[in-house]
């Protein structure tokens, strides 16, 4: 069932990844997890409300518990270009 809504608000955060893309390799960027990286290294992030929102669910990061009932809905992208710069993936991510 397709839902219809009136309103979007699109968080984009740029440069602050979550878990690594199918083709990191390429771009020898194996292994990377930005916020599971600083989560570990301050033993813990403090981020209450994105914990709400459901960041947590897409990957584990310390410090912030995966929501039961998240209160927002949460994505991992990937570029369908074959590269990774910022423009490219917003008008990706608006087309």
């Amino acid at each position: 069932m397709l839902n219809t809504y009136k309103r979007v608000f699109l968080i984009v955060m740029d440069s602050v990844g979550i878990g690594e893309a199918p083709d990191a390799e390429k771009f020898g960027d194996k292994g990377s997890h930005t916020l599971g990286h600083i989560g570990e290294k301050m033993n813990g992030l403090n981020m209450p409300n994105m914990g709400k929102l459901g960041l947590s669910n897409i990957e584990e990061i310390k410090g912030i518990a995966p929501a039961e009932k998240p209160m927002a809905f949460y994505t991992k992208m990937e570029e369908s270009s074959n590269g990774k710069d910022t423009m490219t993936g917003h008008w990706e991510i608006m087309a």
